[in-house]
């Protein structure tokens, strides 16, 4: 049974500010647990029902962890979830030491100034699911560590290496030759005719206003994904299927 205060003190991580005050993100779900355990993540403290102990106490035995377990009742995993159904297990995690690739190797993924969680999550998703190390996001972008974030990224967080970075002194620091394609929604060249070169970053805009202007200068290759339809509807793509079409087109030619 967990007490009041460590109800009141462990619904704080609903917060930014105490995320990052305190270094720790939230975890939940057995989905996201199994993802987490065999991560190289490191464990603050796990809150779990008697029954998902039982289930894991092998896992929990190998991973030396005991000592971070705490049994929690379901009425006490419904105080402190950030879910909508509440699961049999909740964890803090330490954010991991953040590290930028200056010279890109095979495909990056800069984001600009995205701002929905589930866009992100997804984006990360893909990037898992296309061995795609590095995303590389402007600092106005949703936490990465926003809760919602960290649930749909359905564990791929922890293979993916997310950082936030001043994108102007990013792209300055780069080599000159560094392919740096731009999707925007009309007037790039049609990815379904470019030739893509191995070593070179992705840059996806914001839901609402695509690139910023500020970065469009940093961009020398502008892309489009064509629309087939003639009346020009619909006016554009959500950013996450956005980044997974051109992905697929990119690795696909190389």
């Amino acid at each position: 049974m967990l007490s009041k205060a460590e109800i009141k003190r462990l619904n704080r991580y609903k917060q930014s500010k105490f995320r990052n005050q305190d270094e720790l993100f939230v975890v939940e779900g057995e989905k996201m647990l199994e993802e987490l355990l065999q991560s190289n993540y490191e464990i603050h403290s796990i809150y779990a029902t008697k029954q998902w102990i039982e289930k894991n106490k092998e896992i929990i035995s190998q991973k030396k962890i005991t000592n971070l377990l705490f049994e929690a009742s379901q009425e006490d995993l419904e105080k402190i979830t950030l879910l909508s159904t509440p699961n049999q297990v909740y964890s803090l995690v330490k954010m991991p030491k953040q590290h930028s690739e200056k010279t890109p190797k095979g495909l990056t993924i800069a984001l600009d100034g995205i701002k929905d969680p589930g866009n992100l999550g997804t984006i990360i998703r893909l990037a898992d699911w296309y061995a795609i190390e590095n995303i590389i996001c402007s600092k106005d972008c949703v936490d990465v560590f926003n809760p919602k974030t960290v649930q749909s990224t359905m564990g791929s967080i922890f293979r993916t290496k997310t950082t936030y970075v001043d994108l102007k002194s990013y792209f300055e620091s780069l080599p000159k030759s560094t392919p740096i394609y731009g999707s925007i929604v009309e007037g790039g060249e049609s990815i379904y005719e470019k030739s893509f070169q191995k070593d070179s970053i992705l840059v996806i805009g914001s839901e609402s206003h695509g690139i910023s202007q500020e970065i469009r200068k940093y961009i020398n290759q502008n892309i489009t994904i064509p629309r087939f339809r003639t009346d020009n509807k619909p006016e554009s793509l959500n950013a996450s299927i956005a980044t997974a079409i051109i992905i697929s087109e990119i690795l696909k030619t190389k």
